[in-house]
């Protein structure tokens, strides 16, 4: 990894812990750390699952636990099981605990200001697109790729979704009766792989690979949450499938899709995907695309 862009991220990352005031135990002016301001503006409105919580922020249960005890102390929330399973807890602001939340929601608005006020305009439209840019980047960077059987929830949830939106964008509508769906067996090992996107926990994307003996591998029901778009995970879906593909000793990749699906059908040509004669007698597809696989030169010795 280059040494000047490691060394620029840690120049920006110093400037950002001080311009915004993490460095002081009195966050924004209260009496708290940022981790305990970030955790009451996380709760929100609604409360929480502490689980989900966790997740949310990357955080390790101890040290949740920890904040959540001392926001508890100070009247501020109220953590409780929930009645069908006492194992999953639930954290909730107390009034004085939304009062705080919105003090800190009033500071934070007063420090983002600071941060534009000495610019000119110019300046600003520079610096909250730059910002727009780096959270975009950073957020890509947290999603997982996780391996699960078709059956798991998180994968269902994907499926259910990619398929509602399939019947809203096709000029036919969508049937998955009248797809050529692989059934759950093809897309898990050894004749297949199914992948799902996780982003702060939450399942944002799937796609799944048929290996099946002695033919192309197939990518099958790739599909990324609108809330993720953009954030190269269509093209990170290819990236893994096409290594697992050779893998396990396939050339050859294949894929089919519908003519509406016209971001998809450019990511496919981006990414070397070259379109054939249909290879398939998939009622919605209109376009077929196979990719030679090339495995990776070795590396030479040292």
């Amino acid at each position: 990894m280059d040494s000047a862009q490691i060394d620029q991220v840690r120049r920006f990352n110093r400037t950002v812990t001080e311009r915004v005031g993490v460095l002081h135990d009195h966050y924004l002016g209260r009496d708290r750390a940022i981790g305990e301001a970030r955790l009451l503006w996380e709760i929100g409105e609604q409360g929480q699952d502490v689980r989900r919580l966790r997740e949310r922020l990357g955080l390790d249960s101890g040290y949740v636990s920890r904040l959540l005890r001392s926001l508890e102390a100070d009247g501020l929330v109220t953590v409780e099981p929930q009645p069908r399973d006492r194992r999953v807890r639930t954290v909730r602001l107390t009034d004085a605990g939304r009062a705080e939340r919105a003090m800190l929601d009033a500071r934070s608005e007063e420090l983002a200001g600071s941060l534009l006020e000495p610019l000119n305009d110019a300046q600003r439209a520079r610096l909250v697109s730059a910002m727009a840019e780096v959270d975009r980047l950073l957020t890509a960077g947290t999603v997982t790729l996780d391996t699960v059987d078709p059956g798991h929830p998180d994968a269902r949830h994907c499926l259910r979704s990619y398929f509602t939106e399939l019947r809203e964008r096709f000029e036919t509508g969508f049937d998955p009766v009248r797809s050529l769906l692989p059934d759950a067996g093809e897309l898990t090992p050894p004749r297949g792989v199914f992948l799902v996107a996780r982003l702060h926990g939450e399942p944002v994307g799937c796609a799944g690979l048929k290996l099946p003996a002695g033919a192309p591998a197939e990518i099958k029901r790739m599909w990324v949450a609108p809330q993720a778009r953009r954030l190269g995970l269509g093209r990170r879906f290819l990236a893994e499938l096409e290594a697992r593909a050779e893998q396990h000793g396939c050339t050859l990749l294949r894929l089919d899709t519908n003519k509406a699906l016209t971001a998809a059908i450019g990511l496919y040509h981006s990414y070397g995907f070259q379109e054939v004669p249909a290879f398939n007698d998939e009622p919605y597809a209109h376009h077929w695309f196979e990719k030679r696989i090339t495995a990776p030169p070795p590396r030479s010795a040292p």
